[in-house]
């Protein structure tokens, strides 16, 4: 691992931070789905209201990994406890995003914010660890299935502004 490197808990402080670090998680998601997301910007303080509850919320957290104090990757949490007579009752976390600089890629740095992620969410008591990746990002689910993240479900999704083919079936009609 690098030189200089250390990993700690962002707090308010580091609100701009995550803001620019975030910058290539927009790149990359405006980049495949145009439709669902906006484009990053020079103004990156744009985000601030994004990112601001996993620095102030209780049962959010974010971490960032530093190298020389500059902050270079990070990644985003929320503990959830599903409330339904269907479900176990299982406190669970979710990963909301993960971002290392294209230029400290490969140094493990991804996976130790992954580690770190893992480690806050036993401390809260989660007995799941959950995220969401699309399918257009290989490297990262790469990532996660040698990490031991398993497939459970696909979302799918269909965007309602085009032509429907689909039979009238289950439409309500005048």
């Amino acid at each position: 691992m690098s030189q200089g490197l250390t990993y700690r808990q962002a707090t308010e402080a580091d609100l701009l931070t995550l803001c620019e670090l975030g910058q290539p998680l927009n790149r990359l998601h405006h980049q495949a789905r145009p439709d669902i997301y906006t484009a990053a910007t020079e103004h990156v303080g744009r985000d601030q209201s994004h990112w601001l509850p996993s620095l102030t919320n209780t049962h959010q957290a974010a971490f960032i990994a530093e190298q020389h104090g500059v902050g270079i990757g990070f990644i985003t949490l929320q503990l959830f406890d599903p409330s339904s007579p269907l479900m176990q009752p299982l406190r669970a976390c979710r990963i909301g995003s993960v971002c290392v600089l294209e230029a400290q890629r490969g140094q493990g740095i991804g996976r130790a914010l992954m580690g770190i992620a893992q480690r806050w969410a036993i401390e809260q008591g989660a007995g799941d660890l959950r995220l969401t990746v699309w399918s257009f990002n290989e490297p990262a689910q790469r990532l996660y299935q040698e990490m031991g993240y398993e497939i459970r479900a696909f979302e799918m999704g269909k965007r309602l502004d085009q032509e429907d083919d689909s039979p009238n079936e289950g439409r309500v009609l005048p």
